[in-house]
Formats: C-alpha cells, structure tokens, sequence
C-alpha cells in the first residue's frame, strides 16, 4: 500500500506573518518542533486569535509546538489561560508537546500568578524546549485517496491492514466504522481528495481525515436513521473524542480517537 512513512513531513505552512488583533503569529517549521514567534500586544480581543491561530498550526502535525512569547506584551487583564487550554486541546489531538519561551520577567510573574506554569512548560529559549519535549512514542502511516465512491472502501482496507500491523485488532471494528464515515463525509462535503492518517499512541486510535475545506465539521441532531448527516453522529457515539480542527497551511482536519472496548465484541482481540 503506498502509504506515507510515519515521519512524513506535513504540509508547508503559509507563508509570511499573519497579523490580526494586534498580534503577529510567525510559524517555522524546525527539525523536532514547529516554533511560533508571536510578538504584539495580548490582551483580551486578541485571546481567540491566539488559541485557534496556534491550534491550527498544530492540526498540520508538527512533532511539536512551541511558542515564543519573548516579544509579547501580555496585559494585566490578558487571560494567561490560553495557553493551558492550548496545551489540554493538543493533549487530545494531535496529542503532541506544547511549551512556551520567554525571558521576560513580567511574563514569569504572570504565569505564576494564573499558574499557567504548572500546566504548560516554560523555557528561557527554544534549544532547551526542544531538549525538554518528550515526544510520546508513536505508530502512525497516512494515505490520500481518489475523490472516486471507492475512497470510502478504499480508506477501510488501509485501516485494516494497520490495526493488523500494530497489533490492536480490537480497535478494527470501530475504526472502520469511523474511517468510512469521516471520508464519506469529506467526498459529499468538499472537492478534495480525503487524506487520511492514522496514529496509535498506546492503545488510544486516531484517525483524522483533512481536506482543503476550512468549513468546520458540525453535528447536527438528526431524527431519522436515513436522514443527511447521520455520519457524524456515528463518530460522536462511536469515539472517545472527536472533533473538526481548521489548519494553518488551509483546509480542515476532522479527526476521532478510539480506546479499546471494555468488553471486546466476539470474534475480536486488544492484543
């Protein structure tokens, strides 16, 4: 199968500094990290723009994060939370490190007052970050597939044969249950080929399909069995968690995570 080796790279970013609210973002693609230089004033009207413009860096699938606050301003009013509930987001997908850079004593001050430091790892600078990220062991293979009715099908054997691979076959039967509707929904939804990819960290299954829509996933509450849209609600009722992330180098990501069954169905084994 012409999957892509689990240390692909992930798309380019897009070029150049993105300003808005008074806050610059600068995203660099480095050997172990993506590094976001973000300089400006934070205060609370640029919050958003900083949460969901550095979650939709990390939706490209950097090894990790990490953001150099050194040239930021942060107000005494600025909410100093952002950056734990970035680090909590990342826990859960892409599952990957998050840490902060800066020498500002102001910024010290205030992460320990809002105890952003006992969430997030704060460093003097971007080399012992990286030093200090612990990159969870990982399996993790991904595949774009045709904009053809046989993606679906298509995308069900690759997931097959990498739960058969990395020896959680009791993660199959759910899988293939999400991975079919995640790229059904991206073939009737968006003009992309599906691009699927799969990582297994301990015995937690994600499987995220992006395209080049950056129109959210949205679960709609359906009556009927038949009606549009019952897809998503078979991944929400199927998944740990799920959910539709916007990414940096454009586009969306919509993505589940699987844990084994407490009681596996017959016929089936955690390994």
């Amino acid at each position: 199968m012409d999957s892509r080796p689990p240390d692909a790279r992930p798309p380019d970013p897009r070029p150049g500094p993105v300003l808005a609210r008074g806050i610059t973002l600068e995203p660099a693609r480095r050997p172990a990290s993506t590094l976001v230089t973000v300089t400006g004033e934070l205060d609370l009207s640029g919050y958003g723009f900083l949460r969901d413009g550095l979650l939709e860096v990390a939706a490209d699938g950097p090894p990790g994060l990490i953001a150099d606050v050194g040239g930021l301003t942060i107000g005494e009013l600025a909410p100093a939370t952002v950056f734990p509930l970035v680090a909590r987001r990342l826990g859960h997908w892409p599952g990957i490190p998050f840490a902060v850079v800066t020498r500002q004593r102001d910024h010290l001050r205030t992460f320990r007052r809002h105890g952003t430091d006992r969430h997030v790892a704060v460093h003097d600078d971007v080399e012992t970050a990286e030093r200090h990220q612990e990159i969870p062991a990982r399996r993790s293979a991904r595949q774009e597939f045709p904009q053809t009715v046989e993606a679906a099908t298509l995308a069900r054997g690759f997931l097959r044969e990498c739960t058969t691979d990395w020896g959680v076959p009791g993660l199959t039967y759910d899988g293939l249950l999400v991975v079919g509707e995640l790229v059904d929904n991206a073939l009737q939804h968006t003009r992309s080929a599906p691009d699927v990819r799969l990582d297994l960290r301990g015995k937690l299954l994600t499987i995220a399909v992006a395209d080049d829509n950056p129109r959210p996933a949205v679960l709609l509450e359906r009556p009927g069995l038949r009606d549009p849209g019952i897809g998503l609600q078979i991944v929400a009722q199927t998944a740990r968690r799920w959910g539709s992330s916007t990414r940096w180098s454009g586009g969306k990501v919509v993505w589940a995570t699987l844990a084994p069954a407490a009681n596996p169905r017959p016929g089936t084994d955690d390994g």
